[in-house]
């Protein structure tokens, strides 16, 4: 049966490094959650490092530009990680052609204008119709506030006809925002999928960004981490955590997160049965379990 904590200090001391997811978390989209940012902090004090790692679809000084807003403090972590940096890097390397068709809101305008590592290479890529482009890049809903995955189905019928590869910059489904549930850029490329097109995910649980951040610790560590120097923190079932074990690090499932409501009426304290159930269904079993980062 998966462990259920109280506090990260519990398990924490046997790890030099923290991959931590953010949306969920470290924050709910407009504040952060004060009792995760002391955990982090007691741990960087510790002398461990944390990567905030995120299945974001904009580069990681964007994602800090947007903590710096809700006031998520520096000294909480050491380096972020974003899916939008993963799949930049997939970008410039031309896997969906250098014409690409954009789904997205405008908010993700850094994606094709900022680059944590050589943003010259971005100036290889241009922006066209769909009947121009070679493949399409989905960051998300144009309005993730009022709109739904549906009202996507024509162009991404379009897409299909066309046979153009997508690339998806944030495989999450759905995250939540405040007491307010958004669609995210993987729920339509798990449409585009349905449709019989293809996909290709650079963000959690696929191994590109967990890649990205080994070696961004590693340069801040200045040594290789080892699978067991690592513990991998989400509420992201399939995301956080199946990434996590398919990495062979440990894992801490936030139960307190988006799927709070199958393990009992009280998110700070989660019904041990039923998430040993549930775990079970999906065939996962994380290093622990607890109800919100702290």
């Amino acid at each position: 049966m998966t462990r259920i904590i109280g506090k990260l200090a519990e398990i924490s001391e046997g790890y030099s490094a923290l991959v931590c997811d953010l949306w969920g978390c470290l924050h709910n989209g407009h504040e952060p959650f004060p009792e995760a940012v002391a955990a982090l902090q007691s741990f960087r004090a510790t002398g461990g490092r944390v990567a905030l790692v995120t299945n974001a679809p904009r580069p990681a000084a964007s994602v800090i530009r947007q903590l710096d807003r809700m006031g998520v403090p520096h000294d909480a972590y050491d380096v972020v990680v974003s899916s939008g940096d993963a799949a930049q890097e997939a970008l410039v390397a031309g896997l969906v052609g250098r014409r690409v068709y954009h789904i997205g809101a405008p908010k993700d305008e850094p994606f094709f204008t900022e680059m944590t590592e050589g943003a010259e290479r971005l100036s290889s890529i241009t922006r066209v119709p769909m009947d121009e482009a070679e493949g399409v890049v989905c960051t998300g809903l144009v309005d993730d506030q009022t709109e739904t995955p549906e009202a996507y189905r024509a162009v991404l019928l379009d897409a299909k006809t066309r046979g153009l590869p997508m690339l998806c910059a944030n495989p999450d489904i759905v995250v939540d925002f405040g007491d307010r549930r958004a669609w995210c850029a993987g729920a339509l490329a798990r449409d585009y999928e349905d449709l019989g097109g293809r996909a290709l995910y650079f963000g959690k649980p696929h191994a590109p960004i967990y890649l990205l951040a080994r070696r961004r610790l590693g340069e801040i560590l200045g040594r290789e981490l080892k699978d067991d120097a690592i513990l991998g923190i989400g509420d992201g079932i399939d995301t956080d955590i199946r990434g996590g074990i398919a990495e062979g690090i440990d894992t801490l499932f936030v139960t307190g997160g988006i799927n709070a409501s199958d393990f009992g009426p009280d998110p700070r304290a989660p019904d041990a049965l039923k998430l040993e159930h549930w775990l079970a269904e999906r065939s996962l079993s994380p290093t622990a379990a607890i109800p919100k980062l702290a």
